[in-house]
């Protein structure tokens, strides 16, 4: 039973391929409460820790604990119960929004799963669809836009009111305009839960507790934006290009 959320990666060495370790010797401490980004070029092996996560794999020698408690130890069921995760692109089932948001805790009233809604700011679009909660979203959310579906997403692991929370890319499939918009829902969910953030964007990370910069499955710095900034270091780096991208866009 997960109480408080404490994250701890102890020293992780893991890879697809035993012969190819995508992380060599991770070890980072997320306490209760707060928000730890991940960042780092494709490959880095950011995304292997979501994964690692949620018991997808098992690490090949160090261990993954919530709370003191190896993963390993926890029914899948009970981990998953903890951890509300909101990916880069959200899965949603051919059927009504209403359902879609519920699925976080089917038993919720549906006082509940409207609040949830409100929290995600997407009452008002559904309450202005001519079938409101009653809409169906189409073949994985066709007939929704990307920022429309990351939204209900984000309703149904409100619902589900898990103590840790995954963002994993949760807003780099979508535009900048709408990043920003549900970037603010984001960091709000996040309020009280101990949050892992896995990110390519980092304007979308730059408010996190610590920063994590990961380089071929190693930690080459951690600290906060600011600090790293000043360092001139990996992070610094990272940052001055996608400045300068965005600038050029």
């Amino acid at each position: 039973m997960v109480e408080g959320g404490a994250v701890t990666l102890d020293d992780i060495v893991f890879g697809y391929d035993v012969a190819r370790p995508i992380l060599k010797g991770v070890s980072i401490d997320v306490p209760p409460g707060q928000t730890v980004a991940i960042v780092g070029s494709s490959g880095s092996g950011k995304s292997t820790i979501g994964r690692l996560l949620f018991r997808f794999y098992d690490v090949g020698s160090g261990a993954l604990k919530i709370d003191g408690q190896d993963v390993r130890d926890i029914t899948q069921e009970s981990l998953h119960d903890a951890i509300g995760v909101v990916p880069q692109d959200t899965v949603l089932f051919n059927d009504t929004i209403y359902y879609n948001i519920a699925y976080g805790r089917p038993e919720a009233t549906r006082d509940e799963v409207i609040e949830a809604a409100r929290a995600a700011k997407i009452d008002e679009f559904i309450a202005g669809l001519p079938d409101g909660y009653q809409t169906t979203v189409g073949e994985r959310g066709l007939k929704l836009s990307g920022g429309e579906k990351q939204r209900v997403g984000i309703a149904r692991t409100l619902l589900k009111n898990p103590p840790i929370l995954l963002l994993d890319e949760a807003t780099s499939a979508l535009d900048t305009e709408t990043e920003a918009e549900i970037q603010s829902e984001l960091q709000a969910m996040g309020e009280g839960r101990t949050v892992i953030t896995i990110a390519h964007r980092l304007s979308t990370i730059a408010h996190a507790d610590r920063i994590v910069v990961l380089e071929k499955g190693v930690i080459v710095e951690q600290g906060t934006h600011d600090a790293l900034l000043e360092r001139e270091g990996r992070y610094a780096s990272l940052w001055n290009m996608q400045a300068a991208e965005d600038e050029a866009a």
